[in-house]
C-alpha cells in the first residue's frame, strides 16, 4: 500500500531523474531507491521506474528528434535489436538473482568513466565509424538485455560506444540513446506489464514529473552540448559505481 502523500513526492523525484536522464542517463540512481523506500516491492519497482522513464524519454527523444539529431532509418536494425533484448531481459530478471551483477558493473560503469574523461572524441564533432550501423545493432541489443535485466548505466554504455563505434558527436549520441532508451523501455514495460509487476497509477503520476524534466533536460543538453554532457556522463557513471558497491556491501 502506497501512502498518498508519496505521490507528490515520487512525481518530483521523476522530474530530477527525467532531466538527469535526457542529458546523461543515471536517473534510477535516484528514482529506484526512492521507490523502494516508499516500500514499493523490488520488481514492482522496477516495472514502474520503466513506465515513468518510458514517458520522460519519449519527450526527450521528440525535442532531439525535431531538431534533426536522431537518424531514424538507419538505427532501426538496432533499434529492433534493443528491443529484443530488452523484452528477453526484463523476462529473465523475474527468474534470477541480480545479486552479483551489483559488484561486476561498478567494474564496467568505471571503465566508461575512464574512457569518456580521457577519450579525444568526447566533443560535439562527427568523427569516422568503425562500424555500420548494422554492425552495431548486435552491441545494442546486448545493451538493451542489460536495461531489461539490470538497467543502471544503460544510457553512458549507450552513449559512449555510439561515440567509440559509430563516430557520432556526443550530442547527437545522447539523442540516439534516448531513441534506444525509449525502445527498450518499451519493451521492459510490456513484459513488466504482463507479469502484473506495475503499479500503473503511481507509474503515471510519475510520468507526468518524468516529461517535464526529460523537456527541460533535452533542451538544456542541446543548449550546452558536449561541455555540459561529458561531465555529466562521469559523474552518473561514478556516482552509478559508488551506490552498487554501497548496495553490495551493506
Amino acid at each position: 500500500m502506497i501512502h498518498v502523500w508519496l505521490y507528490p513526492v515520487l512525481t518530483a523525484v521523476a522530474f530530477i531523474t527525467g532531466f538527469i536522464d535526457a542529458i546523461a542517463g543515471g536517473g534510477g540512481l535516484i528514482m529506484m531507491p526512492a521507490l523502494l523506500m516508499s516500500g514499493v516491492p523490488p520488481l514492482f519497482a522496477l516495472g514502474t521506474n520503466k513506465l515513468q522513464s518510458m514517458f520522460g524519454t519519449a519527450v526527450a527523444m521528440s525535442n532531439y528528434g525535431c531538431k534533426g539529431l536522431i537518424d531514424w532509418r538507419p538505427n532501426l536494425p538496432a533499434a529492433v535489436l534493443v528491443f529484443v533484448g530488452a523484452a528477453i531481459g526484463a523476462l529473465v530478471v523475474q527468474q534470477v538473482n541480480t545479486r552479483w551483477l551489483s559488484l561486476i558493473i561498478p567494474l564496467l560503469l568505471l571503465g566508461n568513466a575512464l574512457f569518456i574523461l580521457v577519450s579525444p572524441r568526447m566533443t560535439d564533432e562527427d568523427a569516422h565509424h568503425r562500424v555500420s550501423s548494422r554492425g552495431y545493432a548486435p552491441v545494442g541489443g546486448a545493451i538493451g538485455f542489460y536495461d531489461g535485466f539490470f538497467g543502471p548505466g544503460t544510457g553512458s554504455f549507450f552513449s559512449s560506444s555510439l561515440v567509440a563505434l559509430r563516430g557520432y558527436g556526443l550530442t547527437k549520441a545522447t539523442a540516439l540513446t534516448k531513441f534506444f532508451n525509449w525502445t527498450s523501455n518499451l519493451a521492459s514495460v510490456l513484459l513488466f506489464a504482463l507479469g502484473g509487476k506495475v503499479i500503473w497509477l503511481l507509474g503515471l503520476c510519475m510520468a507526468v514529473g518524468a516529461m517535464s524534466g526529460g523537456w527541460l533536460g533535452s533542451h538544456t543538453a542541446m543548449r550546452f552540448g558536449a561541455r555540459l554532457i561529458r561531465p555529466l556522463l562521469i559523474i552518473a557513471s561514478v556516482g552509478l559505481t559508488a551506490r552498487l558497491l554501497l548496495g553490495w556491501f551493506a
